[in-house]
């Protein structure tokens, strides 16, 4: 993806449990809340329309995890009754350094993007990747739970488009997603999907086992 504006030291920050955006995916977001709004308005006016999405941590308080992902704003509209409707396109990952006090309504950190320079390259390659192996356990995995998929366009899909929209869209812990968020390349990311899924087809932590 190619970058036309210089990434900012200070961005405004997402929390939202559970939401993944990683490098080179697309995020929709349903924008209500006041707070969000003013943020929007407010990055909009920004050369670089980047809102970073993180993983609120457990525990007391207000925790972030350290390690998010910047989106671009690159779509979005309005509704009649004041929402926004918008798609984030994943640019960096980055690095939490501190959170900045001041008086937006919505929450702004100082990060740095030192150490995720590969986000900004080309697509990622998995050599790896036993494409038949993962299509055996997502079948388990969407029959166990119910689960429709469009089996036809899954297999399609380009192996990081594959990986990374599964990482996203597939229902697993904030925890968990915040793994998948700091896989170092496309093969360690899909190592860690797998697994997720195998526990998930053994009962997670418990004894029963999906069938």
């Amino acid at each position: 993806m190619a970058k036309t504006f210089d990434l900012p030291e200070t961005i405004a920050v997402f929390p939202l449990p559970g939401a993944l955006l990683l490098p080179r995916s697309r995020l929709p977001l349903h924008i209500f809340e006041p707070r969000y709004l003013a943020m929007l308005d407010d990055v909009l006016k920004t050369p670089a329309r980047l809102i970073g999405m993180v993983q609120p941590s457990k525990g007391q308080g207000q925790g972030l995890y350290q390690i998010g992902c910047a989106g671009r704003v690159t779509q979005f509209s309005e509704t009649e009754d004041g929402r926004y409707m918008l798609t984030l396109s994943g640019i960096s990952r980055f690095r939490i350094l501190n959170e900045v006090q001041g008086f937006t309504p919505y929450r702004r950190c100082t990060v740095s993007w030192q150490g995720f320079e590969r986000d900004m390259g080309g697509e990622d390659h998995d050599t790896g990747f036993d494409r038949d192996s993962l299509f055996r356990l997502l079948t388990r995995y969407f029959n166990a739970r119910g689960l429709q998929a469009d089996w036809e366009t899954l297999r399609a899909a380009e192996d990081e488009l594959l990986i990374n929209s599964l990482a996203m869209l597939l229902d697993f812990d904030p925890e968990d997603k915040q793994a998948l968020l700091e896989a170092p390349c496309l093969q360690t990311r899909r190592e860690t999907l797998m697994g997720l899924v195998e526990f998930a087809l053994r009962g997670g932590a418990g004894d029963e086992v999906m069938q």
